[in-house]
């Protein structure tokens, strides 16, 4: 019976969304029930590619990359996969017609991720829409349970929020991602170099998708907004905080939001969702 099969396989991916993303994890919780799972099989489809480019430093990443790929199509034509991961997230590809080519643009990016160390501003872009806003458009669909038209109205959003949340990643793994893993993701930017000025430059992109992308928020569908504004509470929170410190720190430490922070934010972000704020 696939369907015990299918619910282990679910049991894998929740697991490891746990493990990897406690702030990932509470932006599901705050979903409609009824999509928890479909969300939960995107984000482990997407974490274990991740892994793949960023951990397995002992092994041939291109290899397990390229076979990765080649798995992915294979369990959504086939409709099943022994890789418990890709069960999981063939059944959201296939129930809710998800497109190849966010999948495939997604996959494109982690693949640059082993090949290119450096980006200038078209590679950047590309980049950005395979890590960050093809996810977004995957999970928009889960969303709006398939349906094209508010779907195709609420796209550029998601791309937007996506771009958001992905630019604040990068700076705040700035160093990190330069010291242990060589990449350096902002466009001709020399870290040595790295200021002020060139901070707020990027801040200020980041805050004008901010204001974008809460407009798309607030024309959700009732079954993601509160879950989806929990995660932009989260990062713009994590925002102001890169916001107060100098470039100087940014490359010394990284900056996270903590436990009891998050707790308040998810108080917060409930309150406006229920007195209709957002």
């Amino acid at each position: 019976m696939k369907e015990v099969y299918d619910i282990v396989s679910l049991e894998c991916s929740k697991l490891t969304t746990k493990k990897y993303s406690t702030s990932f994890s509470l932006g599901i919780s705050m979903l409609d029930k009824d999509i928890h799972n479909d969300i939960y099989a995107i984000y482990g489809f997407v974490r274990l590619a991740d892994e793949i480019v960023d951990s397995f430093h002992d092994f041939n990443k291109k290899e397990l990359l390229k076979k990765f790929r080649l798995d992915t199509i294979e369990a959504i034509d086939n409709k099943i996969s022994l890789n418990p991961i890709l069960n999981s997230f063939q059944n959201v590809v296939n129930t809710y017609n998800l497109e190849w080519e966010n999948i495939e643009l997604f996959l494109d990016s982690m693949k640059h991720d082993l090949e290119n160390k450096k980006h200038d501003t078209e590679s950047y872009k590309k980049y950005i829409k395979g890590s960050a806003e093809a996810v977004g458009l995957m999970c928009l669909k889960v969303f709006c349970d398939g349906d094209q038209k508010p779907y195709d109205n609420l796209k550029d959003y998601a791309c937007t929020l996506g771009s958001a949340f992905q630019k604040i990643n990068f700076l705040r793994d700035l160093n990190a991602d330069y010291s242990v893993l060589k990449r350096v993701y902002f466009p001709d930017l020399n870290i040595e170099k790295f200021n002020d000025k060139e901070k707020e430059k990027i801040e200020d992109d980041i805050h004008n998708e901010f204001m974008i992308a809460l407009e798309g928020i607030k024309k959700l569908p009732k079954n993601a907004k509160q879950g989806v504004y929990l995660a932009y509470s989260y990062y713009y929170s994590l925002f102001r905080k890169i916001k107060a410190i100098p470039a100087s720190q940014i490359l010394s430490k990284r900056i996270r939001v903590n436990n009891f922070q998050k707790f308040i934010i998810l108080i917060k972000a409930h309150i406006k969702i229920k007195l209709s704020i957002i």
